[in-house]
């Protein structure tokens, strides 16, 4: 699967992208000497996928080429909490494709990760509904939770999706600062990060994960750097617990899509997972009133079971999604990944984590640290996600107009229906 993935992705970097005039720089005359060497180190904020990712591939190449390296990872979470504490604030699908390339990587994720596995989706709209089976119907989509779980999910055998992620970074060798960082600067030439109560530590290398909900962002404005941080937009996450046996007879084992000429709304989608059902809305200024209308349409109750209520939720959050990439995500000594960086277009945000974090752990161990270095081999991985991105919204684009078409939907309807006899 992975060597498949990569002669796809390789047919795409060959497309003309628009990247290529944002990251345009020129090379400096002292670039070959920025290398991670035995004894380096390696910050890295932010201890989400991306973050460990890139810290589990880092040592992990590091480890075949008898490099010692000293990587410590800055995240305030604790993601054996439930609640706000541990929450990363996503829908948490892991994509078929992702399953199948970590196995190959020999991370594979536990059934107490894994809540739920997703067999197919319902596509759900005013003129009917469809199912659409994955290949074989394998269950080979996961439903996690990225923290450990929503408000009043204590005692319940379900880990974190993201602690998981960050026990195998650290058990390549890892060290986990559980501190918020507060200053981010330069120490001749070298980056340095202050947190709360701490002292001062100098790197070789600053490794930025920090996604696009967090305020440390606002640290780079003062380091005169070329980047320009990630357009995003809006969503609304809530979960309700519904229990596993209540879900298994309404929801089973899909994912439930909603195309609904509903203004402002562009996506929608319920989620089931182990006790607990996930609502995700994606549009344009979301509110109270987007959330209700969506959660009273005649589609969405018919999923739900009887007696439920809407305002009867465990947790809900408003997180900020990348809609458009960073500019200039890397410099000497610096790079930034995942969602504060780039990543797939209201989608697979998990996916797009895991390719550029570990180009860029490639980079860094194999290439080097200069910005010319992340520019040359990094940059790939970037116009691989922006050129899906671009055909992307194309889709979206597609998507809207039929939303807003009777005739449309009901042809959709029809040509899904025909293709899954």
């Amino acid at each position: 699967m992975e060597k498949w993935a990569t002669v796809e992705e390789k047919k795409i970097v060959q497309q003309q992208s628009s990247f290529e005039k944002m990251f345009a720089q020129e090379p400096k005359e002292d670039q070959s000497e920025l290398q991670l060497e035995d004894g380096s180190r390696v910050a890295v904020v932010g201890g989400g996928p991306a973050g460990s990712f890139f810290t589990y591939f880092l040592l992990d190449m590091a480890s075949m080429l008898e490099m010692d390296l000293q990587v410590d990872v800055y995240e305030p979470r604790d993601y054996g909490c439930v609640g706000p504490r541990s929450c990363n604030m996503c829908g948490g699908i892991i994509s078929e494709s992702l399953v199948q390339i970590l196995a190959t990587e020999g991370i594979n994720l536990p059934p107490t990760v894994v809540q739920r596995g997703i067999d197919s989706y319902v596509l759900h709209m005013d003129v009917g509904s469809v199912r659409i089976d994955t290949p074989l119907h394998e269950m080979r989509i996961g439903a996690v939770h990225r923290g450990a779980g929503p408000r009043g999910a204590e005692g319940m055998k379900w880990k974190s999706f993201d602690g998981h992620l960050q026990s195998l970074a650290l058990n390549k060798g890892a060290n986990l600062i559980q501190k918020r960082v507060s200053e981010i600067s330069w120490n001749e030439g070298r980056p340095q990060v202050n947190t709360r109560g701490g002292k001062p530590e100098t790197y070789d290398l600053l490794v930025v994960a920090v996604g696009v909900n967090s305020a440390a962002l606002n640290f780079f404005e003062r380091l005169h750097l070329p980047y320009e941080p990630p357009g995003a937009t809006k969503t609304v996450i809530r979960e309700y617990r519904l229990g596993a046996e209540t879900i298994a007879k309404f929801l089973g084992s899909s994912m439930h899509v909603f195309l609904l000429n509903i203004p402002r709304l562009e996506f929608a989608a319920i989620i089931p997972k182990g006790d607990y059902v996930t609502v995700c809305l994606l549009g344009k200024n979301i509110d109270r009133e987007l959330f209700e209308t969506f959660l009273s349409s005649p589609e969405v109750k018919k999923c739900m079971p009887p007696g439920w209520h809407m305002d009867e939720f465990a947790c809900q959050c408003s997180p900020r999604m990348n809609v458009r990439a960073a500019a200039h995500p890397f410099g000497d000594r610096i790079i930034f990944i995942g969602d504060c960086g780039v990543t797939r277009l209201y989608k697979d945000g998990i996916g797009g984590a895991y390719r550029t974090a570990k180009a860029a752990a490639s980079t860094a161990i194999f290439h080097g640290i200069a910005a010319e270095d992340f520019r040359q081999q990094f940059w790939s991985a970037c116009k691989t996600i922006d050129a899906d991105n671009s055909f992307g919204k194309v889709i979206y684009l597609i998507t809207r107009q039929i939303q807003r078409r009777r005739f449309a939907r009901r042809a959709i309807l029809n040509l899904t229906a025909s293709e899954q006899e």
